[in-house]
């Protein structure tokens, strides 16, 4: 009886082959934790979506700003800056909530943005969840604490514009560079926010818009 049983193959998950059914898995295949330079072309991908965002929410602050604060002219002469006060209290949190809620909504759908999607990386909490509102708010100001750190002390030391964005620049490079020397190849806002992105298989890679499907039949 032992050899019959020893003889038999080993029982296998049956294909399926019915439109929309879960592809099988790979047991050998699981996710990991993401190179630095794959997250970093993602956000990339993602910057020029996310520009396009800033540009349009600051024009149109800017157009309402203009109306509410100043006389408008009709020669380049006439030109004036918006106010300090409009600019720090009405254009700098907008252009925060902005960021916020791009990646917020998206990590809070599918666990991965536009850019994520192309490169199959999902962002999710140390339990494997996805981010709430809050610990997507919190992840966001992890990975910002670095550029404003390194943009603090580059106006410091240089004191012009040009030096101290190309130091917040730095600070955010450096976010990723610190996964070289972490042993579990964490980035500076993985650990700060209790939160990973990991590179997942092809065939546990769902999409963006089932993901935004299944997360809405779930709720």
């Amino acid at each position: 009886m032992s050899k019959s049983l020893s003889k038999r193959p080993p029982k296998t998950a049956p294909k399926s082959s019915a439109p929309g059914a879960p592809v099988q898995q790979d047991p050998n295949e699981a996710p990991s934790i993401a190179k630095p330079l794959t997250r970093v072309v993602a956000i990339l991908y993602d910057g020029m979506l996310i520009l396009a965002l800033l540009f349009l929410v600051g024009t149109v602050l800017t157009v309402i700003g203009t109306l509410l604060t100043m006389e408008t002219g009709t020669e380049s002469s006439q030109a004036q800056s918006l106010p300090t006060w409009y600019q720090n209290l009405v254009m700098t949190p907008a252009f925060v909530l902005t960021l916020v809620a791009f990646y917020g909504i998206f990590w809070r759908r599918g666990g991965q943005t536009l850019g994520m999607q192309t490169w199959r990386l999902k962002t999710v909490n140390n339990a494997g969840h996805l981010l709430t509102w809050g610990q997507s708010f919190k992840r966001i100001l992890a990975a910002c604490l670095m550029p404003l750190l390194f943009g603090v002390i580059g106006s410091l030391i240089g004191g012009s514009r040009t030096i101290m964005l190309t130091s917040a620049f730095l600070g955010l490079i450096f976010n990723y560079v610190f996964c070289l020397f972490n042993r579990r190849g964490l980035a500076v806002q993985d650990m700060l926010s209790n939160s990973i992105t990991l590179k997942m298989p092809k065939v546990a890679h769902e999409g963006l818009w089932r993901g935004f499907k299944n997360r809405k039949k779930n709720q």
